[in-house]
């Protein structure tokens, strides 16, 4: 987690944008560990508070547009070329898209807060054909939250210190 307070220290809002995009994505970036610091980081004024929200939420907003996509695009052609190896057969891969389906807003907006579940939800979305402007505003919704979550306990945590 150093390097990522490195990064952020050198190179500043731009630092939070692509870390988070890209941890989004799926590279293993600990993105709730850098929320709290950087609201850490706002409550020592290193940063400001309202910008590294803002920086934050595009950042993740970013990162689950590029995973929506490339699910859209790739997901279920690879799903059902190699889902027999998960045991997903094509029958348990439409029951698991219809209950998707029923569930995807408030799968997206609770995922958020499970590690992994937040990566999967943008992907499964682009698979199961989600339409991309619902999905949009649901995701966005949900960034926005736990974007302000983690700054919000950072800084609190800063102000106690």
């Amino acid at each position: 987690m150093e390097w990522v307070t490195e990064v952020i220290g050198q190179y500043g809002y731009g630092a939070i944008y692509i870390l988070l995009a890209i941890g989004i994505v799926g590279l293993p970036i600990p993105d709730e560990i850098m929320m709290v610091t950087i609201g850490y980081l706002s409550s020592i004024h290193v940063l400001s508070y309202p910008l590294s929200v803002l920086l934050g939420f595009l950042g993740t907003v970013t990162g689950m547009t590029v995973s929506y996509w490339i699910g859209r695009r790739f997901g279920k052609p690879l799903l059902l070329r190699f889902g027999k190896y998960l045991f997903l057969t094509p029958n348990k891969l439409e029951k698991v898209e219809r209950l998707f389906e029923r569930y995807a807003q408030w799968t997206i907006i609770f995922g958020y807060y499970i590690p992994g579940v937040r990566h999967l939800t943008c992907y499964v979305s682009g698979i199961s054909g989600i339409n991309f402007r619902k999905y949009f505003i649901i995701s966005s919704i949900g960034a926005l939250i736990w974007c302000l979550i983690f700054v919000t306990i950072g800084y609190g945590v800063g102000g106690v210190i």
